[in-house]
């Protein structure tokens, strides 16, 4: 056979493989129901979401075929409104909201779990309140919670409850998760606030707060809630995930991901990777900040057993309400999806 055929066949066999691979390529996206994903956030600066950020920054949402765009809304109760008005697709928020979600007959599903501990702290105002001795001080006193109705709100009303005080023995103003937050607090606007770094390490730093209750920590979150207790996740409509299985998959693929890059980066690693508007104006407060809340950050996205009942449990303790009402928690969770990701990435 002669030169002139060789070449030929070499880039026969070229064009072939190169529409083999694109072929395949195609196939993999048109695997993915839903390419291009919404996703609501209350709060996206704040580490309680730093593994959406992470996932997001390292392109790891890319690599898995999928468009992300992410809509930061000023707490977790506002993120759920654009689930449930139809602007979102997909929520990465507190798994309380799941719970009582199912209450009122909207089911929605926590698939992957980004915080083992919830990282809020409910602090008192030195300046509003120098003299302050125990919980029930805070009645008929205003404190400032990422939204009304998030996680931050939820936490303050389980902290009031243990000390015999109802959510309507305070006044709850919604501060959002930044600058704010931070302001609300030091002009007086508000007594106490519930709040999650890096807003609470700043207000510590400069002992501008007394912290009362604080889960930043597996151990603190016990003594709180008295177990383990889910925080914040990736969750969705029982439709959404029936509808989109392979993208669900790849969302919680990426997220997995980011999880574990985490385990392993160390604090100057996480500062050249978040947006610079993250640090407040301070990179030493953020990586003190960092260090208080590693261990709460989930290591590979898995769902306690015991969590989902402590959360029912502490929404118990101020909603009576939800004692009338038949909660199924094993439909508030999956960790099927959590499980394949881990056996991809090992």
């Amino acid at each position: 056979m002669n030169k002139n055929f060789w070449k030929q066949f070499a880039i026969a066999l070229a064009l072939f493989l190169a529409g083999y691979f694109t072929f395949n390529s195609n196939l993999f996206a048109q695997t993915l129901e839903k390419p291009k994903v919404s996703i609501a956030v209350g709060g996206k600066n704040l580490f309680y979401y730093l593994p959406l950020t992470i996932a997001e920054q390292l392109g790891y949402f890319k690599e898995e075929g999928l468009q992300v765009e992410i809509s930061d809304f000023a707490g977790g109760a506002k993120a759920l409104q654009a689930l449930v008005g139809g602007s979102a697709d997909v929520v990465s928020g507190a798994f309380e909201h799941t719970i009582n979600m199912q209450a009122k007959g909207q089911p929605i599903t926590a698939f992957v779990l980004q915080g083992r501990a919830p990282q809020i702290v409910l602090a008192v105002s030195n300046k509003t309140m120098p003299n302050y001795r125990s919980v029930a001080d805070l009645k008929g006193k205003k404190i400032g919670v990422t939204a009304p109705g998030s996680s931050t709100n939820m936490m303050a009303n389980f902290v009031l409850a243990k000390a015999g005080l109802k959510p309507t023995d305070v006044a709850f103003i919604g501060v959002g998760t930044s600058a704010g937050a931070i302001a609300a607090l030091r002009s007086g606007q508000i007594d106490a606030i519930a709040n999650l770094d890096p807003v609470v390490t700043m207000l510590q730093q400069k002992n501008e707060v007394k912290v009362i209750a604080d889960t930043r920590t597996l151990k603190d979150t016990n003594e709180v809630f008295g177990g383990p207790m889910p925080a914040a996740t990736l969750y969705t409509t029982e439709a959404f995930l029936k509808k989109n299985p392979n993208t669900a998959q790849a969302l919680t693929n990426a997220m997995v991901r980011a999880l574990k890059w985490l385990q392993k980066a160390g604090p100057s690693d996480i500062i050249k990777v978040v947006p610079e508007n993250y640090l407040l104006g301070d990179r030493a407060l953020y990586i003190e900040a960092f260090m208080k809340v590693r261990e709460a950050i989930s290591p590979d996205g898995m769902f306690p057993e015991a969590g989902p009942q402590t959360a029912l449990k502490t929404l118990q303790a101020f909603e009576p309400e939800l004692a009338s009402k038949t909660i199924d928690l094993s439909k508030t969770y999956t960790n099927e999806m959590v499980q394949k990701a881990n056996a991809k990435y090992k």
